[in-house]
């Protein structure tokens, strides 16, 4: 039987990750830097990369830039790209910018305490579709002690408009066509599609994204569950990612 390990990553800003130093932006090249930086540490040449919604973005462009290091791909409720309207990446850009900005005149807070129930309780309340077992499962690494109780640990600067993500539908296609590896994309059929309103991501955007996995021959498959159905329903998720990597990674491995 072959062995894998698996490395699960907080990125910057979130879970027991460190925080990017102040006046830095959060950006997905910034995260695929980060990303080679671990796999240098871990001395890989090549490896299968799994990511979910802005985790499966970063690893597509990072499957993109070093084609030669990734040898399968797996998308979870994700395009692998964010493309906009180019007469819009202006304007999002500056969003980004001042919502930094804004951000940084404030005067420095305390973070806000919770008893474990309330930070499950604050944690379910925004995110909605989170199963009470999924909700359990993120505080695992979501919360730190802090003076008097437990405090989140993410930086609330990841959640800003990322002024690197907005790049064009013809960009998102050039790099697109630069991942060399085995595919397999896996969407809910309530997931990212069927919930952002068409200002943010047009049908149109997604529906080239898909054809441009189609054409090389690449997995997508659509099962049913919400934007986070590999946590809420693992088991839903996880037959079609062992198929797939036996197929595609594994049996190029095992003896003849």
């Amino acid at each position: 039987m072959l062995k894998c390990r698996y490395v699960a990553v907080d990125l910057a800003g979130h879970g027991l990750s460190s925080h990017r130093p102040a006046g830095v932006l959060y950006t997905f090249p910034a995260n695929v830097a980060d990303v080679r930086r671990i796999v240098d540490g871990l001395q890989w040449t090549t490896f299968t990369i799994i990511g979910h919604s802005m985790g499966g973005n970063i690893a597509a462009l990072f499957s993109a830039l070093y084609p030669e290091m990734v040898n399968a791909f797996i998308l979870l409720d994700a395009y692998g790209f964010l493309p906009t309207d180019q007469k819009e990446i202006p304007k999002v850009m500056r969003q980004g910018m001042d919502e930094m900005l804004q951000y940084e005149k404030k005067t420095e807070e305390k973070k806000r305490v919770y008893t474990y129930e309330k930070a499950a309780e604050r944690l379910q309340a925004a995110n909605p579709i989170l199963s009470e077992r999924s909700v359990h499962t993120l505080l695992e690494r979501g919360l730190v002690q802090g003076e008097g109780g437990l405090v989140f640990s993410r930086d609330l600067r990841i959640n800003f408009t990322n002024i690197v993500r907005y790049i064009s539908l013809e960009q998102s296609l050039e790099i697109q066509s630069r991942i060399q590896a085995s595919v397999l994309v896996v969407l809910g059929d309530k997931g990212f599609g069927a919930t952002t309103g068409p200002e943010l991501y047009p049908r149109r955007f997604a529906s080239k994204l898909l054809q441009g996995y189609y054409d090389r021959n690449h997995t997508v498959v659509t099962v049913a569950g919400d934007h986070h159905v590999h946590l809420n329903d693992p088991e839903v998720v996880a037959p079609l990612v062992s198929d797939f990597l036996r197929t595609k990674v594994f049996s190029q491995h095992l003896p003849a």
